[in-house]
């Protein structure tokens, strides 16, 4: 991984690209993010950065966490991530890392928490196809069959069923970087990405570009 940051959804909206195509873009407030601790070979088995973003009141921060901002010299942060970056070892403590590590046409993978909808049917969550509605017929929305009768006698591990859907860690891949608006830290990113507006996202540089 080259590079990496935190940053925040706004919503979606649309462009005009300078061949006056229509583009649907997400637009993503990334950073400013801060380098609050720096992980070496040496030290921690491993090469790494710590980054904090969204700043935090000091009295909303417990003891511990706080002298470890201290010792950064930074103000409290809301959100702490790591990345494993190639070029880890040439950033310092206190580093700000700002949304023109990226630029137009770059290719990201960005990944979020996804919209919770709660307990839902087979239907909607695995994309069952219905029943027939009319005519008799008693199989509307339902799971189906369960299996077999005699042998095993059980319902199988993984059979796809009504439960919990959506709130889990989501990754889209291979996305692409329309615009980026360094003074204001924006980026617009072709397409959509997950959670809600609001929510807390990091972009990758894409593995597969």
């Amino acid at each position: 991984m080259k590079k990496a940051i935190m940053a925040k959804k706004i919503g979606m909206t649309q462009i005009f690209d300078e061949n006056g195509k229509f583009v649907p873009v997400t637009v993503i407030e990334a950073g400013p993010c801060m380098v609050i601790q720096k992980k070496t070979l040496k030290n921690d088995g491993y090469s790494a950065i710590q980054v904090g973003f969204v700043d935090k009141k000091e009295k909303q921060t417990n003891k511990p966490t706080k002298g470890h901002f201290d010792k950064a010299g930074v103000t409290p942060k809301r959100f702490i991530q790591e990345f494993r970056l190639e070029n880890a070892e040439t950033f310092e403590v206190g580093t700000e890392i700002k949304a023109d590590v990226f630029v137009a046409g770059d290719k990201v993978d960005v990944s979020g928490v996804s919209k919770g909808k709660g307990f839902q049917g087979a239907i909607k969550r695995h994309n069952f196809t219905r029943g027939p509605m009319s005519h008799g017929s008693k199989y509307h929305r339902s799971a189906g069959s369960m299996g077999a009768n005699t042998y095993p006698g059980r319902v199988m591990k993984g059979k796809c069923l009504a439960g919990h859907m959506g709130s889990e860690n989501v990754t889209i891949q291979n996305l692409e970087v329309v615009r980026v608006d360094a003074d204001k830290n924006l980026i617009l990113i072709r397409g959509a990405v997950p959670g809600a507006r609001g929510s807390l996202i990091v972009l990758k540089d894409s593995i597969k570009a």
